[in-house]
């Protein structure tokens, strides 16, 4: 699994969680929602994704650019 497709995986099931726990919880988690929402929006822009960095360093995953080498 490459590093996007992971991170994309993840972030469903962030927005997915904070959904959930809004409902059932309480409603200030959907501040969640925002920062997840917010965090991929300055990703398309800037590249830079601090949850990618972790999941290269502690799971190992490589880039598709780097799997298609």
């Amino acid at each position: 699994m490459s590093v996007e497709r992971a991170l994309t995986a993840f972030a469903g099931i962030m927005v997915l969680l904070s959904v959930a726990l809004s409902v059932w919880v309480h409603p200030g988690f959907m501040w969640l929602t925002v920062f997840v929402g917010a965090n991929l929006f300055q990703q398309s822009f800037t590249g830079f994704c601090p949850a990618s960095m972790v999941m290269r360093k502690v799971f190992g995953l490589k880039t598709e650019r780097e799997l298609a080498k």
